[in-house]
């Protein structure tokens, strides 16, 4: 099987921005997307199809809603798209009493209850993964970085697997489950690969050995397409990207830029090296699986193993060491900015300890963590338009 890869410019982004829909009172989830997504069909009627949107479309769940970007030239200009798709969403929200809301799980919620989307592709998902598939109550934050070279692809995949603990720690707040704390950081890591085509990436030296997998895939029956495999870090071809898809979801834009610029600085450094005669050096497999378990059990605590000798070091002194070495990366692409924000995100403490610091506040009432990050997400999208 061959599988085209588009043209694409590099390093150019693309951001998907999941989204629940939870009660302004009581937070729990509400089945209004159709609600919200046919008002937003009747802003831009000129560029929407008869059930697709370009900038929101529909999840999983009826509780669920995920807002994209064009291709964005930088961080800032994808960051400011979303801002202003989410302030339109807000709008329609507002009548139907619903907030916005994203974290790695919604806290409390009974995730069997939830309401699936009338559409075939995701009936299809539930029917072969049943109970499974009936626990997705999650919500995710994904990046798009573009190559100008098929033989950048699998490369870029596998660096950014060597940073998959990173990006897991960084954005964990996931913690709670159906009501309880499970004592992770991100619990959604941990359900999200129990789908037969989720988790940790496959690593592959070239983009033939990917094609392969494919095909392979598809030819048993594991997939219908390309698009149902959903690793952690993906090559994308009919859009010509890598995607990082192993992040927690995050509660605020800013949140947002900085994980998109480190995941550009990452990428578009791998392929400078790679075109000065350099390499991707990945670390064994049972390496890259043990961190992510590590990140979303430790969150920001955790110890990671640096290379295939098992050097270890704690993942917030390694990242202050790779934005150190990416600075110049971030000034050539002008996220320098963006980049400064991933300190910010080490100071302040990731999703997973501001969740459990409401709940201790508020004497474990869960509602009251749902709340304070939906009203986080609603100062962000609210808040000033960088220039």
């Amino acid at each position: 099987m061959e599988l085209p890869f588009a043209e694409s410019r590099r390093s150019t982004l693309g951001l998907e921005w999941e989204l629940a829909l939870v009660d302004r009172q009581t937070g729990d989830l509400r089945s209004v997307a159709d609600r919200v997504l046919r008002a937003c069909h009747q802003d831009l009627p000129e560029l929407c199809s008869e059930d697709e949107h370009p900038y929101v479309k529909q999840e999983l769940l009826t509780n669920t809603v995920e807002l994209v970007t064009d291709v964005c030239p930088d961080v800032n200009t994808g960051v400011d798209q979303l801002r202003e798709t989410a302030r339109n969403v807000m709008r329609h929200c507002e009548p139907l009493d619903v907030e916005l809301y994203c974290q790695g799980s919604h806290p409390f919620a009974a995730p069997t209850a939830q309401e699936v989307t009338d559409k075939e592709r995701y009936a299809e998902l539930i029917r072969r993964t049943q109970w499974w598939g009936r626990q997705m109550v999650i919500y995710g934050v994904h990046v798009h970085v573009g190559l100008d070279d098929v033989a950048q692809a699998m490369p870029a995949v596998n660096a950014l697997c060597n940073y998959n603990a990173h990006f897991q720690a960084l954005t964990a707040s996931s913690p709670y489950w159906s009501g309880e704390d499970t004592g992770y950081a991100s619990q959604r890591a941990l359900v999200f690969q129990q789908l037969p085509t989720a988790g940790a990436s496959f690593q592959f030296e070239e983009w033939s050995g990917y094609e392969k997998a494919v095909s392979d895939l598809e030819y048993t029956g594991v997939i219908n397409d390309v698009t149902e495999v959903r690793w952690d870090v993906r090559a994308v071809p009919r859009l010509g990207t890598v995607e990082l898809r192993v992040c927690d979801g995050l509660a605020t834009l800013e949140e947002i830029a900085g994980v998109a610029a480190l995941t550009q600085c990452i990428v578009h450094s791998t392929v400078k090296d790679l075109e000065n005669g350099g390499k991707v050096v990945s670390m064994p497999p049972w390496f890259v699986q043990e961190n992510k378990w590590r990140a979303a059990r430790y969150g920001l605590d955790a110890e990671i193993i640096l290379n295939a000798e098992g050097d270890e070091m704690l993942v917030t002194d390694h990242l202050q060491q790779e934005l150190n070495r990416l600075e110049p990366v971030a000034k050539e692409l002008g996220c320098a900015d963006e980049l400064a924000l991933v300190e910010q995100m080490m100071r302040d403490g990731a999703g997973y300890m501001r969740q459990r610091q409401v709940a201790e506040t508020h004497q474990g009432d869960l509602r009251q963590v749902v709340l304070d990050a939906a009203a986080r997400t609603r100062m962000s999208i609210n808040g000033p338009r960088r220039v």
